[in-house]
């Protein structure tokens, strides 16, 4: 799917948000800032629960500022959010988030870690989150982290004393951080954990507070900060052109699937953050007091230190590279520290540096960004010196059997090019997320152990360039990519991946047969390579009957699409269950799906799932025929609808008109239409009349936050923040009679069965007397909440409200929510038809 997202470019840095593979071309200002980052030796860890959780401001400060090596650990990949800007939800959702993350961070300079948490959904107390979470095996992915990357400091974003007041998974990720900072130091707790990493006792533990915390800006001022240090978060960087805040801005704005998009700020801004335990403070303005990030710090560093502190204070901004003698030097002397983490983390960071200052350009491109097992692909070698420095080209191989010889002197500003084959064994696995490779649980992603805590799958096919510089070996390594060129889009990277030879997808995700009548389904397949052979077969529910039972696959060129279509038959009565394609080559089979996810602010991403589609044979009734659909923030509620019979068209605002809405038997209004549609705000007395005149209006949930219309329906209502999230939670019928409930479909507890994630969410908690309410429900030891399910007549026609979370249980085909759904259209049509024959 190809999307265009409008963001923010600009052109003092080269970020590379939009092409995440295409290589860095420092200026001489980020290299002179990458030495500053080099002579700290200092590091902080940042923690909390979702993408988007983060404050980039103090984040940003922390690396562009303090120079410390800063990170933030995301116990999950918010994966349980809503989308923006597509139909992405779950699993693909926290692909995306886990990217639009590293887009932050690639603007701020932090890294980013997670662990296995899986986002399921808001919850309202630590105590549910940690037992879906699986509480021991997070907090030992927390202690993994902490002596991964043994910060100094530690930084919660929230409070670990407020148990219930937030997000329950806000307060856990504090109340793991808080246990783990010790735990982090004990060779008793996680002692398995010690096979590949050391013990680690960070310095401080610190929450990031500020007046939310204390309910009011009036409450904080008041509030004692002895405990505190706070920050000038607004600091201005003439070599970036930019302040603090304006940066933080442009990292935060990556989290564009949650409309993070933001103005950026200026000006001096405090930032607190509150001791929590630790060494003690001795310097209310220094979080590192106490702490050596001189390269004093380890033995040896002393020597090294001095010869990199005199290439900062007298830096060549016009020659970079008259430093490289002496960064060789460094470089050199820092290969026998006996510290193996700076010496790790001082290499690569050298190495970068060395790299920039000889204008160095190393790059290895695929014909292709994927290929398949067997497969021999085409490699351009490219290597490039722009500058006087003596540098060789030794050799350059990979751990895949290249391995190719050429002592050639890198002249300046002399390109070298190299064709090679890259050859694709026959056991590598397919290119996919690591986390997603083995079927989770609700709370918990399973991962292989190499694997824990990073962002992404390592890449596997890479090139290294063995050099001499000033006869000293140093390696670069560089992933191998895809570079080429659109007409309309210019240079553009994407990485090199592997794929199946063989995947197929069912086009529709849930198929609704609201009768026993026989259905065509298509399935696609895709080729990974030339001459695909085989043939393709439906795995079924027994009461299911599908024809014919095998078709042959031929596809001649890889990347090329088969399409088959195979006859479903339901059963006669209420049924589900699910289906599958089972693709044969020789004798293999094949029975995921491969799914591209193309955004421009966030690299190309390839994903595969076990291809299924949910079938679904529904005793349901409707009436009316034609419905009318505002998009929101993204659903697939208008398919689903179709699903069921319903001819559904999609309108803008601009196409709210009376003599528009007079052919519609309903209108839909998207999720957080009104949160994110600006027009809305002027159709909604036309929206009022159609129903008046005898059309039925649905509004979906929206947030009660910066919301685009003063009046959400024709009589007063107020949006809260009630939610049940427990989709297991009872639901008493407030009016059992009611039309909603009996017409034309009969509702019963059975309907609300099978819900996924949640019940639903930001509930109307105030509402005129107009208003019936149908249902209550509430999580456990919480008031009924009455406002998820509201209808009033209005003239001719009836409005409703709903926050049920319709959104999430029409891709899962849960029965009862297509018959409820099915009633809310159809409320009123009887009467109408009635009325309508009498005058007559």
């Amino acid at each position: 799917m190809q999307k265009s997202i409008l963001y923010l470019l600009i052109t003092v840095f080269t970020f590379s948000i939009s092409t995440a593979q295409k290589p860095k071309t420092p200026s001489s200002s980020e290299i002179y800032e990458s030495i500053q980052k080099l002579n700290f030796l200092g590091s902080v860890l940042y923690i909390a629960a979702h993408p988007d959780d983060e404050n980039t401001r103090l984040i940003s400060y922390m690396s562009n500022h303090v120079k410390a090596r800063t990170a933030y650990l995301s116990l999950t990949r918010g994966d349980g959010g809503q989308n923006l800007i597509g139909t992405e939800i779950r699993e693909l959702l926290g692909v995306m988030r886990t990217q639009e993350l590293l887009a932050a961070r690639r603007v701020d300079g932090g890294e980013q870690l997670f662990s296995r948490a899986n986002d399921f959904g808001y919850s309202k107390h630590p105590n549910e989150t940690l037992n879906i979470w699986d509480k021991e095996t997070v907090l030992g992915d927390v202690v993994l982290a902490i002596r991964k990357f043994k910060p100094d400091i530690i930084i919660n974003r929230f409070d670990h004393r407020t148990p219930g007041s937030t997000h329950g998974h806000h307060t856990s990720s504090a109340m793991l951080s808080f246990e783990a900072f010790d735990l982090a130091n004990s060779s008793s707790a996680y002692s398995n954990q010690l096979k590949q990493v050391s013990l680690w006792q960070p310095k401080r533990l610190f929450f990031n507070t500020s007046w939310w915390f204390y309910g009011s800006e009036k409450k904080f001022e008041k509030a004692d900060k002895s405990n505190m240090i706070n920050f000038d978060i607004g600091v201005y960087y003439p070599l970036k052109g930019l302040s603090n805040n304006e940066l933080a801005a442009l990292a935060s704005s990556q989290h564009l699937c949650q409309g993070f998009g933001r103005l950026a700020q200026r000006g001096s801004q405090q930032e607190y953050i509150e001791f929590l335990k630790g060494d003690p403070l001795t310097d209310n303005k220094n979080i590192f007091a106490g702490i050596d990030t001189s390269w004093n710090r380890i033995k040896g560093g002393k020597t090294i230190g001095a010869i990199l502190y005199k290439v900062e204070n007298e830096f060549d901004f016009v020659t970079p590279a008259n430093h490289i003698p002496q960064l060789i030097e460094a470089y050199k002397l820092l290969q026998n520290i006996e510290n193996e983490h700076w010496k790790a983390q001082k290499t690569k960071e050298l190495k970068a540096i060395i790299e920039m200052c000889a204008g160095l350009y190393l790059e290895a491109s695929a014909e292709t960004n994927w290929a398949t097992q067997g497969e021999s692909i085409n490699l351009n070698i490219e290597a490039l010196n722009r500058s006087k420095t003596d540098i060789t080209l030794v050799s350059f191989n990979n751990t895949k059997g290249l391995n190719v010889s050429k002592n050639i002197a890198l002249k300046n500003n002399v390109k070298f090019s190299f064709k090679e084959v890259l050859k694709i064994n026959d056991d590598v696995k397919p290119t996919t997320p690591y986390w997603l490779n083995e079927k989770g649980s609700l709370g918990m992603y399973k991962a292989d152990d190499k694997y824990i805590g990073l962002p992404e799958t390592p890449r596997i096919f890479n090139i290294d360039f063995n050099l001499l510089i000033n006869n000293v070996p140093i390696t670069f390594t560089k992933h191998i990519i895809q570079r080429f060129s659109k007409p309309d889009k210019g240079e553009l990277y994407r990485p090199f991946e592997i794929i199946p030879e063989a995947s197929a997808k069912i086009t529709e995700k849930v198929i609704v047969f609201e009768n026993d009548l026989q259905r065509d389904v298509t399935v696609i397949v895709k080729a990974g390579r030339d001459n695909l052979e085989g043939y393709i077969e439906l795995c079924h529910p027994k009461d299911w009957n599908v024809y014919p039972e095998k078709q042959k696959v031929n596809i001649s060129h890889k990347g090329e699409e088969q399409t088959l279509v195979f006859t479903i038959v339901p059963p006669k009565n209420q049924s589900e269950g699910y289906i599958g394609p089972i693709v044969h080559v020789n004798d293999k089979t094949y029975t995921k799906e491969l799914i591209e996810i193309d955004y421009e602010h966030i690299p190309f991403q390839t994903v595969l799932l076990p291809s299924e589609s949910k079938v679904v044979r529904l005793d349901i009734k409707k009436k009316g025929e034609n419905i009318a659909y505002i998009a929101g923030a993204g659903d697939v509620v208008p398919e689903s609808l179709e699903q069921i019979g319903y001819n559904v068209r999609t309108i803008t605002p601009e196409d709210i008109t009376p003599e528009t809405l007079s052919r519609f038997d309903a209108v839909v209004v998207g999720i957080r239409a009104y949160n994110t549609v600006d027009a809305l705000q002027f159709k909604q007395q036309i929206l009022f009349d159609f129903v008046a005149d005898g059309g039925n209006m649905i509004v979906q949930y929206n947030t009660n936050r910066r919301l685009k219309a003063d009046k959400l329906a024709p009589y007063d209502l107020k949006l809260s923040r009630d939610r049940v999230t427990d989709e297991h939670a009872e639901v008493r019928f407030l009016n059992p009679q009611h039309e909603l409930l009996n017409y034309p479909n009969k509702i019963t507890q059975q309907d609300f069965k099978g819900w996924t994630q949640e019940r639903g969410l930001y509930f109307p908690n105030k509402w005129s007397n107009k208003f019936t309410p149908i249902l209550s429900m509430n999580d456990k030891n919480e008031s009924p909440k009455d406002g998820s399910l509201l209808v009033a007549k209005h003239g001719k026609g009836h409005y409703i409200y709903t926050g049920l979370s319709f959104f999430r249980e029409f891709p899962e085909g849960v029965s009862g929510a297509y018959r409820l759904f099915a009633n809310m259209l159809s409320i009123g049509k009887e009467d109408l038809k009635l009325e309508t024959k009498l005058n007559d």
